[in-house]
Parts: C-alpha cells; sequence; structure tokens
C-alpha cells in the first residue's frame, strides 16, 4: 500500500503556506508544516511512517535559513505534477526540496536540510 502523499513544510511564511495548501489540497496532497521545535526529530517520525516512535526531543538551535520541503510517499511523477501546479500558482521557488527514501528517512530535518544545502551551493558554484 502507498503510503499517504504528503509533503512536510518547513520555515514557510503563513501566506505561501495557505497558497501552497490550496495546490496541495487540487491534487490530494497532504500538507504538514512542522514546527521548528520538531526539527530534531528524524524526517520518518515527522511524516508519520509506521514504525516510527514518537520522539520526545525538542530542537532549540536557529531557524533554518531558507525554506525547504520533503516529499513522502510521492513517486517522481507525482512531484513533478506538484511542483508545475506550485509553478502555475506563481509561487517562488523552494530552493531545498527532497524527497524522503528509504537513506534519508532516519535523518534529522535539520540533517537534511544540511545536505541539501551543501548541493544547492554546490550545484550554484
Amino acid at each position: 500500500v502507498m503510503a499517504d502523499q504528503k509533503i512536510l513544510l518547513f520555515h514557510v511564511s503563513t501566506d505561501k503556506e495557505q497558497k501552497i495548501r490550496q495546490v496541495c489540497k487540487s491534487l490530494g496532497i497532504f500538507l504538514q508544516p512542522v514546527d521548528k521545535k520538531d526539527y530534531s526529530k528524524k524526517l520518518g517520525t515527522l511524516a508519520g511512517i509506521k514504525g516510527f516512535p514518537k520522539e520526545n526531543v525538542v530542537y532549540d538551535g536557529a531557524e533554518l535559513p531558507a525554506e525547504m520541503l520533503v516529499f513522502s510517499g510521492m513517486d517522481s511523477d507525482q512531484v513533478d505534477a506538484f511542483l508545475a501546479a506550485y509553478r502555475k500558482a506563481g509561487l517562488t521557488p523552494i530552493g531545498c526540496k527532497a524527497i524522503l527514501t528509504p537513506d534519508n528517512v532516519f535523518w534529522t530535518a535539520e540533517a537534511l536540510f544540511r545536505e541539501l544545502l551543501k548541493e544547492h551551493l554546490h550545484f550554484i558554484k
């Protein structure tokens, strides 16, 4: 059984979040904004994946320096459909994006962000 299509959203303004929510709704995707206090939790826990325990860790570091979104339970076609609808809605791009994989599902949100930022900066050079 495919997991529910879900997008985890990090550090996005309320106004933009509402617009992304509309895009998600039109595609049947669940949008889940993640609180800063939850950045130390594993992505699998945040995405509600079966087998991941609830974690009682509280993140007390700085806010992420940029927006991030993580696709859970979505294949590349579904991600492409979302991104096309996202662009059509005229929303400013989010540079740090990832698809949940068997590897990164055990990472914390903060660790994933650092990794994406490294890749992102690598591409800019």
